[in-house]
């Protein structure tokens, strides 16, 4: 129960001391239940008020929705618009032929295809990242290989966990306390699901803008945050 290398457990939120505890689990993969997965690691570790925030990536392998690379096959649309995607230092986003591959499948080409136009238009005018609000679907949560990533999965395309909202429900009945499903790296933090929605999407962002859980080979996709008395 210590902090990721260079990262600190407690953060001032709201006027509040608040611990982040980062859990290390093993590799997951399509194999395994999230809901085990937090039952084993984290359950043991949880008190009274705590919640547990969760890595969308856990999530999104546990559902089958990661594929390597060669598994892939991009159409000559995937091949085409990923071209004019931003390059991004903190990760790979649309800009391989293997995550526009996806997203196109995801969201259908017809409503990429609007979003890319949208895009288009507004960027004279500084507007930035219109193309993942017109898209939706969690499209901004789509990840690619990368080679900070930990093995297998830095040979993996994968996409963002369906239905985050449902599944921070669900976890949440069974570990009877808050969860919250969060895309998080060094970039910012993307909300996907909560099990409450009295927890406000700026307070999570607040508690994990320095991405507590780390983006490499940390293994600790679980993060229990407690209020410090």
């Amino acid at each position: 129960m210590e902090p990721n290398s260079g990262k600190n457990l407690v953060i001032t939120v709201d006027a509040a001391n608040w611990e982040r505890i980062p859990v290390k689990t093993h590799i997951v993969t399509k194999d395994d239940q999230t809901a085990d997965v937090v039952k084993k690691y984290a359950g043991p570790h949880l008190q009274s008020g705590d919640m547990l925030f969760i890595s969308e990536r856990i999530v999104a392998i546990s559902q089958g929705r990661a594929w390597p690379i060669q598994d892939i096959k991009p159409s000559p649309l995937a091949k085409f618009l990923s071209k004019f995607v931003h390059k991004s230092p903190y990760g790979i986003g649309l800009r391989s032929l293997w995550t526009m591959e996806l997203a196109i499948r995801e969201a259908g080409a017809p409503r990429i295809l609007m979003g890319a136009a949208a895009a288009a238009l507004t960027r004279p005018f500084g507007m930035k990242g219109v193309f993942y609000r017109v898209v939706g679907k969690n499209i901004n949560a789509i990840d690619g290989p990368c080679s900070y990533t930990l093995p297998p999965y830095n040979t993996y395309a994968k996409l963002g966990p369906a239905e985050p909202e449902k599944v921070a429900r669900e976890l949440a009945r069974e570990i009877a306390c808050e969860v919250v499903i969060v895309d998080a790296n060094d970039l910012g933090v993307n909300v996907l699901g909560k099990s409450n929605e009295s927890i406000t999407d700026e307070f999570c962002k607040a508690i994990f803008k320095d991405n507590p859980l780390g983006q490499s080979k940390e293994q600790t996709p679980l993060c229990i945050v407690r209020k410090v008395a």
